[in-house]
């Protein structure tokens, strides 16, 4: 897969907003942003694993003082995993370091401590900068999202499925646990393929490894309060930081003949700004409409790109009070354009 984004349909010309550039054309002045710098990307993970482990190492002898403190020092170390994880991400994309073959063994490293099989995570994911916003290819690397036509000619049980599917509770409490302490166990989507039963099975032989480490040196309780909690912390809100990236009412969706992936990569994805400390953490992978139009640039050059162009710093801006707003939406509504809750999807057919 190429690592730019691919030429749009000549045969869907692109529609802009009076003074508003084509999506395409970002293309191109974001390329500028694209080199990483050595010392700043190894800066960067220096100060995100250098305190991951001293964090680690804190609540594991503080279960000889206080487990709530230990457990304390682990919830606040799952701040550190997303920022991990976040590195790991850019290494699928090839853009924290230069070389290809650092990034991989960065990448496969850091997919112990996230519980993520590198290759299958980075084709997965690349499956979803190719076809995001397209409802011809949905399921692989997404948030399902049905139409609302499509939900109503659901059957009684299949709604009741997807209705439990698209709850918050479920989302953002059970999925979390779902996909990273057990859905990623398997190279769920390409099951057909040995090199990445390899990454996936690779993977769960060290992290196993590490547990029971973890066990013959201190038994059942580090792994409770030690591993488990940045794990859980982590895998929230990274579920939580994809969902708002994608699904928010003035997302776009397209049928397959009309998909463009600039548009839809501009359009379809958030800029979810959060204060200073949040955006540390997250590796400002809030700045998502830019990700995705040039997944090549590094993290912690992001913000440079929203300095430097004003329409992109503007464009699909969410905060975090209104990004709680987009649990309750669930369906796509190809009359309005817009994503929308069961309600509001209910009283539209009733009119």
């Amino acid at each position: 897969m190429s690592d730019t984004p691919a030429a749009p349909n000549d045969q869907n010309p692109t529609v802009t907003q009076p003074g508003q550039q084509p999506a395409r054309n970002w293309v191109r002045i974001l390329a500028k942003y694209r080199e990483p710098n050595l010392a700043r990307s190894s800066f960067e993970f220096a100060i995100s694993i250098v305190p991951f482990f001293i964090l680690g190492t804190l609540a594991w002898y503080s279960l000889s003082v206080n487990l709530w403190l230990a457990f304390a020092f682990s919830f606040v170390n799952g701040g550190f995993l997303v920022r991990l994880f976040i590195i790991q991400h850019d290494c699928g994309h090839n853009s924290f370091f230069k070389d290809r073959r650092v990034n991989n063994w960065v990448g496969r490293c850091l997919g112990v401590l996230t519980l993520t099989p590198y290759k299958v995570w980075r084709r997965t994911h690349a499956i979803h900068h190719s076809s995001s916003g397209n409802l011809g290819k949905r399921g692989i690397g997404d948030v399902y999202t049905m139409t609302v036509n499509e939900f109503q000619n659901l059957s009684t049980f299949k709604k009741i499925q997807y209705r439990i599917y698209r709850h918050p509770i479920f989302l953002f409490a059970l999925v979390p646990v779902l996909l990273f302490v057990f859905q990623n166990r398997l190279p769920v989507g390409l099951m057909k393929n040995w090199e990445y039963w390899l990454s996936a099975m690779g993977t769960n032989i060290a992290i196993g490894a590490v547990l029971v480490g973890f066990y013959w040196f201190g038994g059942i309780m580090p792994i409770l309060l030690v591993a488990m909690p940045p794990v859980l912390v982590a895998a929230t809100v990274g579920t939580w930081l994809f969902y708002v990236q994608h699904q928010f009412e003035d997302t776009d969706w397209k049928p397959d003949d009309e998909w463009q992936l600039h548009e839809l990569a501009l359009h379809g994805s958030s800029h979810y700004v959060l204060p200073p400390v949040l955006r540390w953490f997250s590796g400002n992978i809030g700045v998502h409409h830019v990700h995705h139009l040039y997944s090549r640039i590094p993290f912690y050059r992001l913000m440079e790109v929203l300095r430097d162009n004003a329409e992109l710093a503007n464009h699909n801006r969410m905060k975090l009070w209104e990004s709680f707003k987009c649990a309750r939406l669930h369906l796509w509504d190809e009359t309005s354009h817009k994503l929308v809750s069961f309600s509001q999807a209910r009283k539209a057919l009733a009119t």
